[in-house]
């Protein structure tokens, strides 16, 4: 009985050992596409390595599936019942239907003396930043309503960007532009960005760009406080610009239908591309860098793939041009028309028959954002600011290591140290990020086949002649020169060496004189005429 009871015990551990198997299906999420073929490598220890490398990519596609179970937010969305659409919901049934959180996070700002408004959010969703027209500048913490600081720079202001973090924001003023902390302390006052219009972060490169009303763009290093590129893009004035987040270029939008795309490593776009016949209005992009929207003045809207430049992938015709869009984590799309916000959802792919969302404001629409990691659109208007619900815009689950909404400030100490020590160089940006990893081989071919043409050419007009004899002692060569060269060599089996002419070194070399048809011996320095 005994032995019984033990084996019974041990069956009902053991069948709990092990890691529990991932299916296939699920691993072709994050696969990172078929390994190398091993037939044609000659070395073992290449071999072993490789294998090793293609077991370490298969664990951590496994390790990435287990984690999954730890996502467990999901996104919302709004479902409308049969015979109703979604647009017709207002933001006062919405906040009705939600629970009390969340409905604290519809509200309304009424700022009607020094407006219109420019709002921008930190990275981590959490503070808010407001410049008016008229000199008004407030930043925030919009969760608990605290504000943080509140000044008048008296004069204008054009726009409003936090910096890499919530202690440190940037204003475009009327000539130039000023640093403050998060009590509204002038740090520093930037001469050399003059006139500047829009401004867009770098995160990743530590840049402050600039769009001036001149036409020049500008990339400051605020960890260091230079300008590392400054130029004149001649194209005009610049009052319309944003950032791909993926690969840190910066976009423009001008009066011709042309968007272009800068880096500071060039003084010349890296591209550009003609998408109306209209002046553009406002442009967009979605944080992973694949879809770009533009918008003109002739109400047309189109949706590009800008990894191909192949078209556009899809087109609309809306009501009147929207002065504002903004991209949410979920790819839903909002548009500024006049004083009417619209969202759109799926509209990248395939065309939405109808907006997903629909507001009316008091005032015209200055710019808007979507909250990271919240469903929250921020609308900055002509007389405030108003901060509406838009299920399922946000992503529900974060990455407490790249932008925590909850930091503690020494995590955000130790945040700020480590951006710091893993800032990207600016040489760095390009259009395709993975043309860093490659290697250049064509310019590694033509110097190869540079250096075998330079070796063949300066010897393919003589004819070698191995039976000189000089006291009876054969040389290793001697040359017979049919045109004349312009460098001195001496050859010494399949080396050359370049030297000077008069320098002749004991051995069996040959010096070919410039100019001459005679060949000397080293051996005794006498002459064979040729």
């Amino acid at each position: 009985m005994r032995r019984r009871l033990t084996t019974s015990a041990k069956v009902s551990v053991n069948k709990y050992i092990g890691r529990p198997q991932v299916e296939k299906t699920e691993m072709e999420l994050y696969s990172r596409g078929a390994g190398p073929d091993l037939s044609g490598v000659k070395s073992r220890a290449h071999a072993k390595k490789l294998k090793k490398r293609e077991r370490d990519i298969e664990f951590s596609a496994q390790q990435t599936v287990r984690t999954d179970i730890l996502l467990s937010e999901e996104s919302g969305y709004l479902q409308a019942d049969e015979g109703e659409v979604t647009t017709q919901f207002t933001q006062r049934q919405i906040a009705d239907s939600v629970d009390i959180t969340s409905a604290t996070k519809r509200f309304d700002l009424n700022l009607r003396e020094f407006g219109p408004y420019r709002m921008n959010y930190t990275r981590n969703g959490r503070f808010l930043l407001l410049g008016g027209k008229r000199g008004h500048v407030a930043a925030m913490d919009w969760v608990t309503k605290k504000l943080m600081c509140e000044i008048n720079v008296m004069e204008e202001v054009f726009d409003v960007r936090w910096l890499h973090q919530e202690t440190m924001f940037a204003v475009a003023q009327k000539q130039w532009v000023y640093m403050y902390d998060k009590q509204g302390i002038e740090l520093h006052c930037l001469k050399k960005l003059n006139r500047v219009l829009r401004m867009e972060y770098l995160p990743y490169h530590f840049l402050l760009t600039t769009a001036s009303e001149l036409g020049y763009l500008s990339w400051l290093d605020i960890s260091i406080g230079k300008i590392v590129s400054e130029f004149n893009s001649r194209m005009g004035r610049l009052n319309i610009m944003a950032q791909n987040p993926f690969n840190a270029v910066v976009c423009l939008g001008h009066a011709k239908g042309v968007v272009t795309m800068w880096s500071p490593n060039m003084r010349e776009p890296l591209a550009k591309v003609m998408c109306h016949p209209r002046p553009i209005q406002s442009i967009a992009i979605d944080n992973e860098g694949r879809y770009m929207a533009t918008a003109a003045v002739d109400r047309g809207l189109r949706i590009w793939d800008i990894r191909k430049f192949d078209g556009s992938v899809v087109n609309y015709k809306l009501r009147s041009s929207p002065s504002s869009m903004s991209f949410s984590q979920r790819r839903m799309l909002s548009l500024g028309m006049g004083n009417i916000v619209e969202v759109y959802r799926d509209c990248c792919k395939t065309t939405a028959e109808r907006a997903y969302l629909r507001h009316r404001l008091p005032r015209t629409v200055g710019n808007m954002q979507f909250c990271p990691y919240e469903d929250v659109l921020g609308v900055a208007t002509a007389v405030g600011f108003s901060s509406l619900l838009v299920p399922g815009s946000g992503e529900p689950n974060f990455d407490a290591l790249e932008s925590n909404p909850y930091q503690s400030k020494s995590q955000r100490k130790e945040a700020e140290v480590k951006a710091l020590l893993e800032k990207i160089p600016h040489d760095m940006i390009t259009l395709d990020p993975a043309a860093i990893t490659e290697i250049d081989v064509p310019t590694l071919q033509d110097k190869v086949e540079a250096t075998k043409k330079l070796l063949v050419s300066r010897f393919a007009d003589m004819e070698l002649k191995t039976d000189c004899v000089a006291d009876n002692i054969p040389c290793l060569l001697c040359i017979r020169v049919l045109k004349g060269l312009r460098e001195t060599h001496f050859l010494k089996g399949v080396g050359v060496v370049a030297v000077t002419r008069g320098m002749l070194p004991v051995g069996s070399l040959v010096d070919i004189i410039l100019g001459s048809d005679t060949a000397w011996c080293a051996k005794d320095m006498r002459t064979d005429e040729t």
